[in-house]
């Protein structure tokens, strides 16, 4: 039997990691890796998580079994986080799960058994597991333009034009914020014109937020999801505590499933439970456990609101830096969009071969298609990067 497997494709990025390892020049930049780091590039513990953990291991007084959907307390203290009050608890289906991606994942699951003739459309780019994923569940999949390259924008029109195909039942998957790859973001009117569509067409959102409180603000991030939820009879809400509680390695997520009403809510929970036992039954906890109480105490919570604040503004002070650079340097604003973005990644738009050049020539590593990791400099490499940038031609 495993003497007939077959080698799969290398993961770009890992392969990119390691070629960073390997390489022996001191004066290197690692943009590619998708973790945020700090200035002395080190990925931290969030004081409120340490806090959390310290409680945590001082008054559990078991490790036994949650139920199969997870602790309901971290579901409901996530969806308030998300959500709001846009929609009702008793329309609200949510399970834990194995990070975000366990949540896609487990939400593709679900299209697949709720729906195996319905079409999931991709962003035109989008994060490479999510169309990796979808192929290997053997579901139908379309792509819709996002990114105009020239401008380092979104492509709304093409957006919209595309996304008026979808049938009714279909699922679109929207970058909640901070578009990963691109850093490109839909504006609030923007979002409102995608609701409108959905509506027209009966297609049903399914919204992957992994970076809130990375943009714009915790709120301000929330946004598009809030107002598809007040608008959408059904929606499906794939959410990451990765990034903005920084337990990476705890893999803490969940899923989100908007039902029509109270009824079908709790068939979409049973089947949700269902998924899970399925899958990995029960879900993980400990980051789960520590997100949960962060978010219902008020002091641990109001510490984590204040250090996410300083990486979100650390971000755009980058960006702003880096922006800053390029245009003294050229002579003009072609750069700008660095810092009209959101999140960690911005999308240069560049060819390959620069990117190659830049690896190459400069150290500077970043994804074959020109996507890079704010987060991945610091005050004194962003002047390095920018004079590395002018010195390919791009």
């Amino acid at each position: 039997m495993l003497t007939n497997l077959t080698p799969q494709p290398a993961d770009k990025i890992l392969a990119l990691m390691q070629m960073f390892r390997e390489d022996p020049r001191k004066a290197k930049i690692d943009l590619g890796v998708g973790v945020y780091r700090n200035a002395e590039g080190v990925t931290p513990v969030m004081r409120a998580v340490k806090t959390a953990e310290r409680t945590l291991v001082e008054t559990q007084g078991t490790k036994a079994y949650t139920g199969l959907a997870g602790d309901p307390a971290f579901a409901k203290s996530m969806m308030g986080l998300i959500l709001g009050d846009a929609v009702d608890a008793d329309r609200t289906a949510a399970i834990a799960t194995p990070g975000g991606t366990g949540a896609i994942r487990q939400g593709l699951e679900l299209m697949r058994y709720a729906d195996k003739g319905a079409t999931i459309w991709l962003s035109t780019p989008t994060w490479p597991n999510h169309p990796s994923i979808v192929k290997y569940l053997g579901v139908p999949m379309k792509p819709y333009r996002y990114f105009d390259n020239a401008t380092r924008s979104v492509d709304f029109a093409g957006m919209l034009a595309d996304l008026a195909e979808a049938k009714a039942g279909d699922l679109i998957l929207l970058h909640g914020c901070c578009h990963n790859p691109t850093g490109a973001n839909l504006t609030p009117d923007q979002w409102g014109q995608v609701a409108d569509l959905l509506e027209k067409t009966g297609a049903i959102p399914f919204v992957d937020i992994a970076y809130q409180g990375f943009g714009d603000g915790l709120e301000e991030d929330a946004f598009g999801p809030r107002l598809l939820a007040k608008r959408m009879p059904e929606m499906i809400v794939a959410a990451s505590c990765s990034k903005n509680f920084g337990v990476y390695r705890e893999r803490t997520g969940l899923l989100m499933a908007l039902a029509p009403n109270a009824e079908a809510k709790a068939q979409t929970q049973a089947t949700l439970n269902f998924l899970n036992r399925q899958n990995y039954s029960f879900p993980p906890d400990h980051g789960a456990r520590v997100v949960q109480m962060i978010l219902d105490d008020p002091a641990m919570r109001a510490d984590w609101q204040s250090e996410l604040e300083d990486v979100r503004l650390g971000m755009l002070a980058l960006r702003e830096q880096l922006a800053g650079e390029l245009r003294q340097r050229t002579n003009s604003d072609q750069f700008d969009f660095i810092a009209h973005h959101r999140g960690m990644f911005s999308r240069l738009g560049i060819s390959e071969d620069k990117v190659t050049q830049l690896r190459e020539e400069h150290g500077i590593y970043m994804i074959g298609d020109s996507r890079m990791n704010i987060a991945g400099l610091n005050k004194e490499t962003v002047p390095l990067l920018a004079e590395a940038i002018v010195a390919v031609g791009v």
